[in-house]
């Protein structure tokens, strides 16, 4: 415990006491700001050190050997490539009218027929003896009702037994209609023109009223059946005709006419129905054989497209490395619709530009490249 005898009066004692009194704390102080200052200025030539090697580097490491194309716009589409099939654009099964045998068959599996071509005959003798009996009921009955007419204005038959006579004709008349009616049954004709596809009725074979004989298609023109997925439709709803590709004919590439879209799926797979109309003069294209449908959503002329594999994306950002006298510049992009292995570039590029695609993996902002090639086609230079 200090004594009133060692307090100082003056303020220069005063000031003296204080500083002797906390010369330790300082000195601790000081060699802490000096030790903070020390580390700064260690820190500070650490990182001009670094950046000086990092220079060096550099400007030791050699230019990456690169593969350049110049960016010009040109077409690009939206597309949907969709596998399909074909359909007859109609099928129309063949039955017997009448009960009969089948006397001769005409055609066969595969013809093409005309409508009204005879196909199958069915024995008509019964028909036509019922025929003949018919034709001699009406006959009389006509006669009979002429006669009465004739002698009816002199008063000599009554009105209830002419129209007596007139009722017996007209029934005559009816049962000949029918009576000719099931005899041109016994000639089954084609109804519209087609291809028999199936023949069931055999000479010889009995047939009752509605038993089917063979089934005909129609395929002068078919239908590219298409299953369109749900988020597309809106899309397919407005074109008009859609390019289709037949693989069982050398890749033979018609276009199809829009006809008919399903207003709700037909499968699980939440697929609706597309039905293209195509011309088939030749019978060339057959039921059955598959196709590809070349869908086109949207196109843009004058897009500047890239190969989407010199698109480079890291840390939630898409960039390129264009040349620019003999440097690589990084360059972020936006992209836009694709088209096979193209893809739009909408933010980013300009017309003209050397966008570097291939080598552009070892490349960085600013590193030098030496362009051993210009491609102008991709296509070209990926094949």
């Amino acid at each position: 415990m200090r004594t009133d005898y060692q307090r100082p009066k003056t303020l220069r004692g005063k000031i003296v006491f204080f500083f002797w009194y906390n010369l330790p704390r300082l000195v601790l102080l000081g060699m802490a700001v000096m030790i903070v200052l020390l580390f700064v200025t260690i820190s500070d030539k650490k990182s001009s050190i670094l950046a000086e090697q990092e220079a060096a580097v550099k400007q030791e490491r050699p230019p990456v050997n690169t593969v350049i194309m110049q960016v010009t716009p040109a077409k690009i589409s939206n597309r949907l490539n969709l596998p399909g099939s074909i359909e007859a654009w109609n099928e129309l099964d063949l039955t017997a009218k009448i009960a009969g045998t089948v006397e001769e068959v005409v055609v066969n599996e595969g013809d093409s027929v005309r409508e009204g071509d005879i196909l199958i005959q069915i024995e008509s003798d019964d028909y036509r003896i019922a025929l003949e009996r018919a034709q001699a009921a009406y006959n009389l009955a006509k006669a009979d009702y002429q006669r009465d007419k004739s002698v009816y204005s002199k008063g000599v038959i009554p009105p209830a037994e002419l129209e007596a006579r007139e009722t017996r004709m007209q029934t005559a008349k009816a049962d000949l209609d029918n009576a000719q009616l099931l005899f041109e049954r016994c000639t089954i004709k084609a109804p519209i023109d087609g291809v028999i596809r199936r023949l069931d009725a055999k000479i010889g074979m009995y047939l009752g009223g509605g038993d089917p004989v063979g089934r005909r298609v129609q395929i002068d023109r078919v239908k590219a059946v298409i299953g369109i997925p749900e988020s597309d439709v809106t899309a397919v709803r407005k074109l008009d005709k859609v390019e289709v590709t037949i693989k069982a004919l050398d890749d033979l590439k018609v276009y199809g006419k829009k006809h008919f879209i399903s207003s709700s799926p037909e499968s699980m797979a939440r697929l609706y129905r597309l039905e293209l109309e195509l011309d088939n003069p030749d019978h060339l294209i057959l039921p059955g054989m598959f196709v590809r449908a070349d869908i086109v959503k949207k196109s843009i002329d004058q897009a500047l497209s890239i190969p989407f594999y010199s698109i480079i994306s890291r840390n939630n950002e898409q960039y390129v490395f264009v040349e620019k006298d003999g440097v690589a510049e990084k360059r972020n992009v936006t992209t836009g619709i694709m088209e096979e292995w193209m893809v739009e570039i909408t933010e980013g590029l300009e017309p003209g530009e050397r966008v570097v695609v291939e080598g552009h993996r070892d490349v960085e902002d600013g590193r030098k490249v030496k362009v051993v090639k210009t491609i102008t086609d991709p296509e070209a230079y990926a094949l």
